[in-house]
């Protein structure tokens, strides 16, 4: 396969093997390109992406502005906090307008789940998904798995726990999807009231004991607590949290073996992980913010061929 089936990027569910594993292949190249003196190649110069906000974001957004101006694409950055959105100007109108300045591509993170879905179908620019609600955020999955495959030399057969807030999580179900489309075994571990009541149906093992996760799994992705989404207390205190699904040195080191840590960001150091976890020998958390320019990179200039 050499190109994408797709002009958009709008999940992971939509992809197949391998258009995941092109995606890779891709990243692989520009992480070669990334490590040269010149970080730069003119593969999107005639290219305007522009990057459009309607929450907050700090990795993501750079991200994906780092990978444009890598590509040598035109960038136009968005937030809703400063724009005509504060007026009532509708989603739709807003995206027009900015597509009336030539814009080829629109990387759109939104609060309400199915927010590109709607916008692929009303423009022709190619649209990718930064996340949208509870529902997916596909290029942190792909970056993860990509992660994976690096640090441990392929995700076919490995046994991934996802762990922590699975109910507010976007990422989660990307990860889900991803992993099982790569050939892993997946497994969610938390407290009972922040699992999606039919999260089994998807076909992962669902485990609310920490220390049997961590015995059970490879590789450990540990969420957020999303504070922000959460309408009502689904625990007692973040205390209590951190006490029975933290994960610390201390529960590291009486395992019988090494596995490996993974979080998306940002990290709430002492909540869902110390710091003498995220910056120890097992944490491969920085390597993900590396491996996610390059796989940015990697879906914007595949997409970037895609037109009607």
């Amino acid at each position: 396969m050499s190109q994408l089936k797709t002009k958009h990027l709008l999940g992971i569910k939509n992809l197949d093997r391998d258009e995941i594993e092109l995606i890779f292949e891709t990243a692989d190249n520009f992480k070669d390109v990334l490590s040269r003196p010149i970080k730069k190649v003119p593969s999107l110069r005639d290219v305007t992406v522009a990057n459009v906000f309607f929450e907050n974001s700090t990795r993501t957004r750079l991200s994906f502005e780092l990978a444009e101006k890598r590509l040598s694409a035109d960038v136009i950055n968005f937030s809703s906090s400063s724009s005509s959105v504060k007026k009532g100007e509708t989603l739709l109108d807003t995206v027009n307008n900015i597509l009336a300045m030539k814009v080829d591509m629109v990387v759109m993170r939104h609060s309400s789940p199915g927010a590109p879905h709607f916008l692929a179908r009303h423009i022709k620019a190619n649209i990718i998904n930064a996340g949208d609600g509870t529902h997916e955020h596909p290029t942190q999955a792909l970056l993860d798995t990509f992660s994976i495959r690096e640090k441990t030399g392929g995700v076919e057969g490995k046994k991934v726990v996802i762990v922590g807030d699975i109910l507010h999580s976007r990422v989660a179900l990307s990860n889900i999807f991803a992993l099982q489309k790569l050939g892993a075994e997946v497994m969610v571990c938390g407290p009972a009231t922040l699992l999606p009541k039919h999260i089994a149906s998807l076909g992962v093992k669902v485990e609310l004991d920490i220390r049997k996760a961590l015995e059970w799994c490879d590789i450990a992705n540990v969420l957020r607590i999303q504070l922000e989404r959460q309408k009502m207390r689904y625990f007692p205190s973040l205390r209590e949290y951190s006490l029975y699904y933290g994960i610390n040195k201390e529960l590291l080191d009486s395992l019988n073996k090494e596995i490996v840590i993974m979080h998306p960001g940002p990290i709430n150091r002492g909540v869902e992980i110390t710091s003498d976890v995220a910056d120890s020998e097992h944490s491969i958390i920085l390597d993900q913010v590396e491996n996610g320019v390059a796989i940015r990179m990697a879906v914007l200039y595949l997409l970037a061929g895609k037109v009607d």
